[in-house]
């Protein structure tokens, strides 16, 4: 006999309002459409359908049905391991960087949001997953140019697109042959971009990921754990790098600046509001013309991702009716 059935709201709070995860799952309907994740579904201590997000296998299976279900994705996998993101978390990203450009607009255009292939956006390290253009361009329509310093993750991504007719034309995948680069050796002479997106590896170091890993764990069982089972994987260069988000965040910016008229808005998550002091002296430094830091909610998590731009106000204005123009 199950405990009294907690209540839920019926819808997630926080999350963007176009946002497709609002709602709870609906497993009946996420069977129906991806039926291999039927055995890692069953009643929770509530009574509630759930799966066991303890489970690395359960996590990877129930984003296929995700990706099958809310953008047509027909094939969906990853390598062992690799990272396994929470899909309504990264569909957040997207919509709000979708609301900075269309903030954008010219006057008589405003709300209308910027959609379609000329759209370009560059995914700093895209990883095995490939998730971020999949839903940027499913829900968009936007192309995109994915980047990563792993080969495994550089093919599983063009697996990916490769078995997605969908897909094919709209996402392109490089592989940055130098680790110290972040922008150089992927833009290319002349090319624009409206968007590069990041989710940077945010621990400074394996120690610091395990204990995070732990923490996690901990929360999803309500008790303690010891050993560390990476139920949303990752490999090192997806989970840490040395000095952390802020180390990597301020060489990006920094970097950036390099490339100030192939990008209008160059983005990046930031996980731990600390590293924001730091992000806003590389920021002061590298002579961003403005910076925004747009807040973003997920359940009981508070997150956030920063933007900036190096082209002044006729420049952005120029940028808009040269590229924008034909998808509004």
């Amino acid at each position: 006999m199950h405990p009294r059935k907690k209540e839920h709201p019926k819808e997630k709070a926080g999350l963007h309002p176009r946002n497709k995860h609002r709602e709870r799952y609906n497993f009946k309907h996420l069977i129906a459409s991806c039926p291999e994740l039927r055995p890692y579904v069953r009643r929770n201590e509530f009574g509630d359908e759930s799966i066991d997000f303890f489970s690395p296998e359960a996590v990877k299976t129930l984003n296929k049905a995700l990706l099958k279900h809310f953008y047509g994705i027909r094939y969906w996998d990853i390598p062992n391991n690799y990272l396994s993101p929470p899909i309504p978390g990264r569909a957040d990203y997207l919509h709000y960087l979708a609301d900075l450009l269309t903030n954008h607009q010219p006057a008589a255009q405003t709300g209308k949001l910027p959609r379609g292939p000329h759209v370009k956006c560059l995914d700093i390290g895209v990883g095995a997953n490939c998730v971020y253009p999949i839903i940027g361009n499913r829900e968009y329509g936007w192309s995109f140019v994915g980047s990563d310093i792993d080969p495994v993750s550089i093919a599983s991504a063009n697996k990916i697109v490769e078995k997605n007719p969908t897909l094919k034309g709209q996402i392109e995948l490089r592989l940055q042959p130098n680790k110290k680069d972040i922008f150089r050796g992927i833009i290319r002479e002349g090319e624009h971009f409206d968007l590069t997106i990041c989710n940077p590896p945010f621990h400074a170091s394996p120690q610091e990921a395990q204990a995070g890993t732990l923490r996690k764990l901990r929360n999803l069982r309500q008790k303690h754990v010891k050993t560390p089972v990476l139920n949303f994987g990752g490999q090192h260069n997806e989970l840490w790098c040395a000095g952390g988000e802020e180390r990597f965040i301020s060489e990006m910016i920094r970097q950036s600046r390099e490339f100030a008229t192939s990008c209008f808005w160059f983005t990046s998550l930031v996980s731990k509001s600390e590293t924001l002091k730091g992000v806003y002296k590389a920021l002061e430094k590298a002579g961003a013309l403005e910076v925004q830091t747009i807040s973003m909610s997920q359940g009981n998590k508070a997150s956030r991702f920063i933007a900036w731009t190096f082209l002044n106000p006729k420049q952005r204005q120029t940028w808009v009716q040269t590229r924008w123009h034909e998808g509004v």
